[in-house]
């Protein structure tokens, strides 16, 4: 071997030779002889010194390894007894080594050992174990290499993660049967003389060999572990620091180890007992964390174990023995309740799922004792106490001990809820009680206690759900409970806590019991004022502020009803939160950003048109809202046309100067647009509009927006700003807005671009299916530019063929286009299509069909064949134009049957199916309009003698599209499979 070139593998600072390396590397794996140059050096070398570098080595075994995967199972006699003359050589190097191999060449060799093993092992190498236990006599480093193999060989053999073949499952299941048979006890009288011996000397190999305990325990006789000896040694090891953990582990694969329930329950009762006694549960005063940790886990796993033994004594039928078993784990709750009170997060949650599983358990009771009464109220007093948030917790980093913390937090929600199944008036009580207490002294109060009591009262909302969100109304019983602590809530002052995490919960249980305003309305102004002031939208903190901007939003549309008389005061108060400022570069002094600020013109415009007021004083506020925002916007624009060149020869250092601003600009300005949009939604529709007066504000709002039309260049922020206004105005305006369609098609169509193409036709669409006929004028003159628009874009990104993004926003114009021209039809506007050139009529045709038969899309196809349908149903019969008739003999009916037969059409997926179904469609379509006689006779006579059928098969075909139509659909997916031989 190459020792000096393999130095390289692991030398990054020399990629030539590092290449070189690979290369060899690569070179030795796939040669007939490169095992045995690696394990002649992996020999010869060390034993001439420790001069061969580790990842040389670790290369080497790589080799071996893949020798021993790939050919060794078929390799000749001599080389397989070579491999073991080496395996048996690497232990004496082992041993007579003063210092050990690293840990992942030691790793790496002991999986050597395993593979060798499981092609041997029994038949070709009864005398495995017998040979590796003689090593162990051979000291400490012999010990280590054991070990490392059984841990191997469980991998190889038993672990259940990795997925076998059903051949490596029948040898495996050979491989542990036979060592059941004949070596298992002296294997385990080896783990017994290692862990009596090493007890003092080398911690690490008694812990090597507790992990093997617990990993072979799965499958051998439980009685061989389950003993006094095992069991006294295990109990000693719990009280010693370096080894407890390891024995706590090798006890909980004790006890996960599936057995019969009744057995199991005997086992887990006889453990916990000794546990017990030794004093080994008594866990107060214990202060190392992950020794505890491994602690609650072992009792997690015995809580477990127990519960389901108890669902399998029931199932069977023998509830005297479940009863029994049901006594016995609730003997071992207060021991799990005192794990999951501990102050480590860690520790408790070690023992969460004993817990879930127990009150899972009282859930399928039909009542509770007094005992289990009990415990469930000091679980609940459990979750109040570790649902708080520590002093220190950083509520401004998204750090991984924060994202761990409220992960468990949503387990004791989880926990909480499922208490408040088991016994709904104990939950409503305590929180009560825990509100009542805290409330009142929140002033002097931590912010962790304010914080949960508060959660706790949103949670109440949560875990007992009503009609609606209706808390306050129906059931008396918790509407009494609830109404009360909301009027505490309220009248408290808590939302002046200066914890932010306070105040956010404050105004979301506002929002969570906001019928609560419904039945108590003096509350809504104080809760107004709250959103308003210092404590809400205007909160020191940016992350309160942009919550509470939404959540103000929530709040006013909830209690509009009542607002009438404060819609004025609070658009007042508003005024400098709807100020549009651009976001500069430096200090931010808007106290909401663009999207924040976008909840307040939709709560601002809600105000407006659900005030009781007349038409003209919802004009004149509306007015008042939208008018700076259109004054702003006339400046700012005003200032772009100045700063973009008019043409790109004009670009110089001046525009590389304005190019920053521009962009602000730009953002500024499609912010505007959105804002007005936002306004408009509490209108739903055009009577909606005009009946508010408001009319008239919006079209001027959109004149002032179509000034746009002036920059000289594409800018796509303010492209998008229009379409999103447009499509709010489709929506709220009536024929009003039909006038102003061509000049925005205008500016959104100046980039002719595959994304600005694809988000403009679902405007278009919209328009299209709310004004049907009135929008006939403008698509007839639009039409042919936008198709040409299309088809210039999509033959501009096809060269971008291995450009995955450039693919998707291709396919996603291609979707776009067929659904524009599939909106035309479907709304009956075929004077559109009829009024284009011949030519342009003819490359839209038979883009459909392309488009059904060639793109491998299936929401594509399914659009095309449904469009063609619809064309054939409005002009295959003598409506229609000459030429189309030729074209569905010559272009539909072919796509009916190229589409299927294509190997890109998986007839098993769902959404291939029902393009599949629109093809069989359109074929029944074109039955009807033409005639039973016409499109028969062309099948049998023309078309389906190209398809090489019979004419038996031919008569087949016909005979099942002249059936119903269920038929016809069913026999058509069936044709095509046996077409394609599926």
């Amino acid at each position: 071997m190459d020792l000096q070139l393999l130095q390289y593998l692991s030398n990054p600072s020399d990629a030539n030779a590092q290449s070189r390396a690979l290369a060899y590397f690569e070179q030795l794996k796939s040669s007939d002889t490169g095992w045995q140059l690696a394990t002649n050096t992996l020999i010869n070398t060390n034993a001439a010194g420790p001069s061969l570098n580790d990842h040389v080595k670790f290369f080497a075994l790589q080799v071996i390894e893949v020798f021993i995967k790939q050919s060794y199972q078929k390799s000749s006699p001599s080389q397989q007894q070579a491999m073991k003359h080496f395996l048996s050589q690497w232990i004496q190097l082992q041993v007579s080594q003063p210092v050990q191999d690293k840990v992942f060449i030691r790793n790496k060799a002991a999986q050597i050992f395993a593979l060798v093993f499981v092609c041997d092992y029994p038949k070709r190498w009864p005398n495995f174990f017998t040979d590796l236990l003689q090593t162990l006599s051979l000291g400490p480093h012999a010990i280590d290499l054991y070990l490392r193999v059984l841990l191997a060989i469980d991998s190889e053999v038993v672990d259940r993660e990795i997925l076998h073949s059903k051949e490596e499952a029948d040898r495996n299941t050979l491989i542990k049967d036979h060592m059941r048979e004949t070596c298992v006890e002296s294997l385990v009288d080896s783990w017994y003389h290692i862990l009596s011996v090493y007890e003092t000397s080398n911690t690490d190999l008694v812990c090597q060999t507790l992990e093997i305990v617990g990993a072979y325990i799965a499958w051998i006789n439980i009685d061989l572990i389950a003993n006094m000896r095992f069991v006294d040694l295990l109990v000693r090891f719990l009280r010693e620091q370096p080894l407890r953990e390891a024995a706590a582990d090798c006890l909980h694969d004790i006890v996960a180890k599936g057995m019969d329930p009744v057995a199991k329950i005997k086992l887990v009762e006889s453990l916990f007992s000794v546990l017990d006694s030794a004093g080994i549960l008594n866990i107060d005063m214990e202060e190392d964390v992950d020794y505890l940790c491994k602690l609650a886990r072992l009792i997690n796993c015995i809580g477990l174990q127990m519960a389901l033994s108890w669902t399998k004594l029931k199932k069977a039928g023998d509830n005297d023995s479940a009863c029994a078993v049901m006594q016995l784990l609730e003997s071992k709750i207060p021991l799990c309740f005192r794990f999951l009170s501990h102050s480590d997060d860690d520790v408790s949650a070690s023992v969460m799922e004993f817990v879930k599983e127990y009150v899972q358990m009282l859930k399928q009771k039909a009542a509770l004792n007094e005992t289990e009464r009990q415990q469930v109220e000091n679980l609940l007093f459990i979750i109040f106490e570790k649902t708080k948030y520590d002093e220190g917790f950083y509520f401004d980093r998204d750090g991984e001990e924060e994202a761990i913390f409220l992960e468990y937090r949503k387990q004791l929600r989880t926990l909480f809820d499922n208490v408040a199944v088991l016994d709904r008036d104990l939950v409503l009580n305590r929180v009560r009680d825990l509100v009542n207490m805290t409330l009142p002294r929140w002033q002097t109060s931590s912010f962790a206690e304010v914080e949960a009591a508060l959660t706790f009262l949103y949670q109440l909302g949560e875990a007992l759900p009503v009609s609606h969100g209706n808390h306050f109304s129906g059931d008396s019983a918790k509407a009494s409970a609830l109404q009360p602590m909301m009027q505490s809530l309220l009248s408290c002052g808590v939302s002046n806590y200066p914890h932010p995490a306070v105040t956010l919960c404050f105004f979301e249980l506002v929002v969570r019991y906001e019928k609560f305003f419904l039945v108590e309305p003096q509350f809504v102004a104080p809760t107004l004022v709250a959103f308003l002031d210092q404590g809400g939208m205007r909160h020191a903190n940016p992350k309160v502020r942009s919550r509470v901007a939404y959540l103000f939003s929530r709040f006013v549309r909830a209690v509009k009803t009542h607002m009438t008389d404060y819609t004025e005061d609070v658009l007042r108060r508003l005024q400098d939160l709807l100020v549009l400022i651009p976001a500069e570069s430096g200090p931010q002094t808007a106290l909401l950003t663009h999207d924040d600020q976008l909840f307040i013109f939709e709560t601002a415009g809600l105000l407006i048109t659900s005030g009781n007021f007349d038409a003209e004083i919802k004009r004149n506020l509306m007015h008042s809202l939208v008018s700076p925002v259109l004054d702003k916007f006339a400046v700012l624009l005003e200032e772009l046309i100045r700063l973009t060149p008019q043409s790109p020869n004009a670009v110089g250092a001046a525009d590389a100067t304005n190019q920053k601003r521009r962009a602000i600009l730009a953002q500024c300005l499609s912010h505007a647009m959105s804002a007005v949009a936002w306004s408009s939604k509490a209108f739903t529709n055009s009577q909606n509009i005009k009946a508010s007066g408001c009319l008239s504000v919006y079209l001027k709002a959109l004149e002032v927006f179509l000034r746009a039309i002036q920059l000289p260049e594409v800018v796509p922020e303010i492209q998008a700003g229009l379409r999103q206004y447009l499509h709010r105005m489709t929506v709220c305006l009536g024929e009003e807005l039909l006038p102003f369609v061509p000049s925005a098609s205008q500016v959104l169509l100046k980039s002719s671009s595959v994304q600005s193409l694809s988000e403009y036709i679902p405007l278009i669409n919209q328009i299209i299916a709310k004004f049907k006929k009135q929008v006939v004028p403008f698509l007839t003159q639009a039409f042919a530019p936008i198709i040409s628009s299309i088809f210039n874009a999509l033959a501009a990104s096809a060269a971008s063929v291995n450009d995955e993004e450039a693919r998707l926003e291709r396919q996603s114009l291609q979707r776009s286009y067929f659904s524009f021209v599939a909106a035309i039809v479907g709304s009956g506007l075929m004077e559109v299509l009829a009024s284009q050139d011949p030519a342009t009529l003819q490359q839209v045709l038979v883009s459909f069909v392309q488009g059904a038969v060639d793109y491998p899309d299936p929401v594509a196809q399914k659009t095309c064949f449904s469009t063609l349908r619809r064309l054939v149903e409005i002009w295959g019969g003598k409506d229609g134009p000459a030429e189309f008739v030729e074209f569905v003999y010559k272009q539909i009916v072919p796509a009916c049957f190229l589409a299927p037969l294509r190997d890109t059409f998986d007839l098993n997926d769902a959404q291939t199916t029902m393009a599949l179904s629109e093809s069989a469609l359109c074929l029944r379509a074109i039955l009807e309009k033409r005639g039973d006689e016409e499109l028969i006779t062309f099948l049998q006579t023309q078309y389906l003698p190209t398809l090489k059928l019979n004419l038996q098969q031919s008569q087949e075909f016909c005979m099942a599209l002249r059936s119903d139509q269920k038929l016809f659909k069913s026999y058509y997916k069936m044709f095509f499979q046996q077409a394609r031989g599926l």
